[in-house]
C-alpha cells in the first residue's frame, strides 16, 4: 500500500548506465498493477525548466562558470518541483524522475566541497524536496562511453578522460552509503529485463512496508 501523499522515486548514475530505460519500465509495470504515475526528467519536467535544458546543452559554447551552471540546474529543478512534481505527488500519484539533485551533488560537486555545500544548502532551503526511493545503477567506465558516444543531447560524458568517468561511477556508488536510508545500488550491466525485475519487487516492498 502506497502512502496517499504520494510516492517519489528517482533514479541516478552516469550517463548510459540504463537508468531512463529503468525509468520508463518501472512507470510501465506500475501502471498495470493498476497505480497512478507520472514520469519526468530533469534537467526539464516542465515548460520552463525544459528552456533552461536547451541552455544547458550549450554549456560549452556559453562557457558557463561551474556556480552558474549550478545556479541553473536549481532554478530548473525549483521550476520542476512546482509545476510538476509537487503536483502530482499532491493528488496520490507515484512520481519517478529521471535524475534529481544527487546527479547535482555528483557532477558539479563531488570536485570542490565549496560547491557541494552550496549545493545541499540550496536543496534544503530552497526545493525542500527529498525522494522517497532513489535507484542508482553502476556501469563500467567502457560500458559508459560505448554507450553514449553518439549521443547527440550528451554535454558531460564524452569530455570526460576514463579516469574521471571511474571517479564519478564511485562517487554515484557512494551516494548509497550517504543515504542508506533511500538510496539502493543495482548492476546496470545486468539485462534490462532482470534489472526491471528486481526494481519492482524491491519498489512494491517499500510500498508494503
Amino acid at each position: 500500500m502506497m502512502p496517499s501523499k504520494g510516492y517519489f522515486i528517482t533514479f541516478e548514475g552516469i550517463d548510459g548506465s540504463g537508468k531512463t530505460t529503468q525509468a520508463r519500465l518501472l512507470e510501465k509495470k506500475l501502471q498495470t498493477i493498476g497505480y497512478q504515475t507520472h514520469l519526468t526528467r530533469e534537467p526539464g519536467g516542465s515548460p520552463g525548466s525544459e528552456w533552461i535544458r536547451k541552455l544547458l546543452l550549450k554549456q560549452k559554447a556559453l562557457e558557463w562558470s561551474d556556480l552558474t551552471e549550478i545556479l541553473l540546474f536549481f532554478a530548473a529543478r525549483k521550476d520542476h518541483v512546482e509545476k510538476t512534481i509537487q503536483p502530482a505527488l499532491d493528488t496520490g500519484k507515484i512520481v519517478i524522475c529521471d535524475r534529481f539533485t544527487d546527479s547535482t551533488r555528483i557532477y558539479q560537486g563531488s570536485e570542490n566541497p565549496h560547491h557541494r555545500k552550496i549545493i545541499d544548502s540550496l536543496q534544503k532551503h530552497i526545493i525542500q524536496l527529498e525522494p522517497d526511493l532513489t535507484y542508482i545503477l553502476s556501469i563500467s567506465a567502457e560500458e559508459a562511453l560505448q554507450r553514449t558516444i553518439s549521443r547527440e543531447e550528451d554535454w558531460r560524458l564524452n569530455r570526460l578522460s576514463k579516469s574521471k568517468v571511474n571517479t564519478l561511477i564511485q562517487d554515484f556508488k557512494n551516494l548509497s552509503i550517504e543515504f542508506p536510508e533511500r538510496c539502493y545500488l543495482f548492476s546496470g550491466s545486468n539485462s534490462p529485463v532482470e534489472i526491471a525485475k528486481e526494481i519492482l519487487e524491491f519498489t512494491m516492498a517499500r510500498f508494503n512496508a
